[in-house]
């Protein structure tokens, strides 16, 4: 089943109730990288329906590694990160492929944390810069980033199973080395909201040399996160 109708048909099973905002920002015939905040399962789908386009997300080691995660992650097209020693090689050179055959992938900066440690609904934490890094690098024309936010406004909290379990497929990560369960988000009542596109440009990328590299990622990072915390609390 195409991801897109997959994710249409797993939210009214669940009879999560969804209003999308300002999809007209929406840019159409390019490549596209959906970056979003992340606390529940539902997170992909939810950016997939408003995105109006299947989109690829990246997830983390582990799910490709877990019988049954593996079939679902999977069948919404999700391709996972390289293992630890890997550098991301793997990733980038996959995520490259997609966004000149213009298509849409989607990254979680803050990672797995706020899925094991529930952070508030209308709060973020901390982006990681590899997508910034992946947006600059990529020698793609007509890219543009797309920040979303998925503002709950009401949920369910379940736990489902021991921290420690995951440490078995992936020993790497030290958030599943730590006692306590792993908990599971279910939204009653979401908001989804789209923001504005952040084209990438031959400036961006002419300042991603040298020593203003570093500051020009940080710059993309901390942009894409302060949109998305202002469309948490005052987008919808």
């Amino acid at each position: 089943m195409n991801p897109l109708a997959l994710s249409q048909q797993l939210l009214s099973t669940l009879g999560t109730q969804v209003t999308y905002h300002h999809r007209a920002a929406l840019p159409s015939g390019a490549s596209l990288m959906v970056v979003s905040n992340h606390r529940s399962i539902l997170d992909a789908p939810l950016v997939m329906m408003a995105s109006r386009r299947p989109v690829r997300f990246a997830c983390h080691h582990y799910m490709s590694r877990v019988p049954v995660l593996n079939e679902i992650v999977t069948g919404f097209g999700c391709f996972p990160l390289g293992a630890a020693d890997d550098h991301q090689r793997s990733f980038f050179q996959q995520a490259v492929h997609l966004l000149k055959a213009q298509q849409a992938i989607g990254i979680f900066p803050e990672g797995a944390q706020p899925m094991v440690e529930l952070t508030p609904p209308t709060e973020t934490r901390s982006f990681h810069r590899g997508f910034a890094h992946l947006a600059l690098r990529a020698p793609v024309e007509n890219l543009a980033i797309l920040p979303i936010a998925i503002a709950s406004r009401q949920e369910m909290t379940h736990s489902v199973f021991p921290l420690q379990l995951l440490s078995w497929f992936d020993p790497s990560e030290p958030l599943f080395h730590q006692a306590g369960w792993h908990p599971l988000v279910m939204y009653q009542q979401v908001d989804v909201v789209v923001g504005q596109p952040i084209w990438i440009t031959p400036q961006h990328r002419q300042a991603y040399q040298g020593r203003q590299a570093r500051s020009m990622v940080t710059e993309l990072t901390e942009q894409c996160q302060a949109d998305i915390d202002h469309l948490l609390r005052h987008g919808g």
